[in-house]
């Protein structure tokens, strides 16, 4: 499990910000932003964007309000808006699509998740790994 090498790595960096990037900031990094910000409670600052935003996916708040999450006000934003200055960490989320480009001395890492598809089982999948995965990266804060 490459992503718990991961995770551990960016512990031991004790991170004050971290972006979440993939394609279109409408589901994957979404999810990953709405679950991480309810886990570190404004402890750390999470943000996500994409190189070719849209918008936050119905699906993908669907999956998060199952789970009380509600990323219903959320929208997408470009990766070239977020201010790079104090990112330590960015963590892309794209798996079969080119993922975008962030410029800045943050450390990057890689947990590539499969697009989901048109359906709820899909936007679960990635929900649960997306908990997984945080929860075990941020399990001291």
């Amino acid at each position: 499990m490459v992503w718990k090498l991961d995770a551990d790595q960016i512990k031991s960096i004790s991170p004050n910000h971290i972006l979440f990037l993939c394609v279109a900031n409408s589901a994957r990094s979404q999810m990953a932003e709405g679950i991480a910000k309810k886990i570190v409670m404004g402890k750390v600052k999470i943000y996500s964007a994409g190189s070719k935003p849209s918008q936050v996916n119905p699906l993908a708040i669907m999956a998060l309000l199952e789970i009380d999450i509600d990323i219903s006000e959320h929208f997408s934003k470009r990766v070239d808006t977020i201010d790079s200055v104090g990112v330590d960490v960015v963590i892309t989320l794209c798996a079969e699509e080119e993922c975008p480009v962030f410029l800045g001395n943050a450390k990057r890492f890689h947990w590539g998740l499969p697009d989901p598809t048109d359906e709820i089982e899909s936007f679960r999948s990635v929900r649960d790994e997306l908990v997984k995965r945080l929860t075990y990266l941020f399990e001291e804060i």
